[in-house]
């Protein structure tokens, strides 16, 4: 069953956005085809021509995930001009709000991270995803040094520290969210990255 001329997009939104939600109330091993095709308010066949199986719809879903991520971050950091330390503290701040805002979107990741032990092409969607994000980093940093913002650190490696830093955190508020608060959690981040990134003292 083919879907109406331009509601191809919308089908799949709307299928993907039930699919965040099947997998934040029930986990992905008690998601199905069915549950999902219920809670999207379409038929089996119609989600069937948009997806295989569920694995595809788990990529899918990590995907437009990632996306709305990357369009947080541009929009904070549309705020900031262009000194490469505002940004980067806008980056951060933009990625720990979702863990508070939209808590079900680190629940897809930590349900796509144990799914994707057991099947390559996850991996590597997970790998091309984490590979943009450090990036996308990677270039602030290095406007940052050049700017003589930073200490000279590689942009690669600094980006997979922060990185880190940021993962650990939003996790900790998704699933801990008494541990602290997000404007903490930026203080922690603040703080360490200041410190990481400092220019050495003449």
């Amino acid at each position: 069953m083919s879907p109406k001329l331009g509601m191809g997009p919308v089908r799949r939104e709307q299928i993907v956005s039930a699919t965040i939600r099947c997998l934040a109330r029930d986990g992905y091993t008690r998601l199905t085809m069915r549950r999902v095709a219920r809670e999207a308010g379409v038929s089996q066949g119609i989600l069937h021509y948009y997806f295989a199986d569920k694995r595809a719809m788990l990529a899918a879903t990590l995907e437009a995930v990632a996306r709305d991520l990357d369009r947080r971050v541009a929009a904070a950091q549309s705020h900031t001009g262009r000194d490469p330390r505002a940004r980067l503290r806008a980056l951060v701040r933009a990625c720990l709000e979702v863990a508070v805002r939209r808590p079900e979107y680190w629940v897809v990741f930590v349900e796509f991270w144990g799914e994707m032990r057991h099947d390559r092409r996850l991996r590597d969607l997970n790998a091309e995803v984490y590979t943009r994000t450090r990036r996308l980093i990677g270039r602030l940093i290095a406007e940052g040094v050049r700017a003589g913002r930073f200490r000279a650190v590689g942009p690669a490696r600094a980006a997979a520290v922060v990185l880190g830093l940021v993962d650990g955190l939003s996790l900790q508020l998704t699933f801990d969210p008494e541990a602290f608060s997000v404007a903490e959690a930026t203080r922690f981040c603040d703080d360490a990255l200041g410190r990481y990134l400092a220019r050495e003292s003449p």
